[in-house]
């Protein structure tokens, strides 16, 4: 059992993730941009409208609420921020290595840091479903933010047109596209 003082440190790291806006919002003068825990929650509400029996739907939902995780420690770092892919896994890596001394070695620490680090590796098919909904997610929201502070934002759609890779995300960006069309 993770000791409760360090459980009740952890949720007022994690905190953070509620307060964090995300960058690519920010640097496109998005007024009232999502925070990283909307993103994720998001997100773990689309894993659960997935309908695949050949993906472990709920380690998806999981690995999509603890992919970003990270971020509480780190923040949000874009491709656009300067740092190289290499040392941005290891800020991330490093926090939830911390994280999961934090929770003590516990089931549950270990499960998160797994989760985490799975996403990361991308080489399973729950993996990249997820991976296709952290893309999926962001277009979404481009979309919302398209129509509600009237900007283009091409560049989020230019940067994932194609990449989806799961049927069901595929079709789900298709009726996004088209109903981005009728604008």
């Amino acid at each position: 059992m993770s000791n409760p003082a360090n459980v009740i440190r952890f949720l007022h790291t994690i905190e953070n993730l509620k307060r964090t806006k995300r960058t690519g919002w920010l640097d496109n003068g998005i007024q009232n941009a999502e925070s990283i825990a909307d993103h994720m929650h998001r997100m773990g509400i689309m894993a659960m409208l997935i309908d695949d029996p050949s993906l472990n739907r709920e380690k998806c939902i999981k690995m999509a609420i603890v992919h970003d995780l990270a971020e509480a420690v780190v923040g949000d770092i874009t491709p656009h921020a300067g740092v190289s892919k290499e040392d941005k896994f290891n800020l991330e890596k490093n926090a939830m290595v911390s994280f999961q001394s934090m929770l003590g070695d516990t089931a549950m620490a270990r499960e998160i840091a797994d989760l985490w680090q799975e996403y990361e590796d991308a080489q399973t098919a729950e993996a990249l479903l997820v991976k296709d909904l952290d893309k999926f997610e962001m277009i979404v929201q481009a979309l919302e933010y398209e129509k509600s502070d009237h900007k283009k934002l091409q560049g989020f759609f230019d940067s994932t047109k194609g990449k989806f890779r799961h049927p069901a995300v595929k079709a789900w960006a298709e009726a996004l596209y088209a109903e981005r069309e009728q604008l």
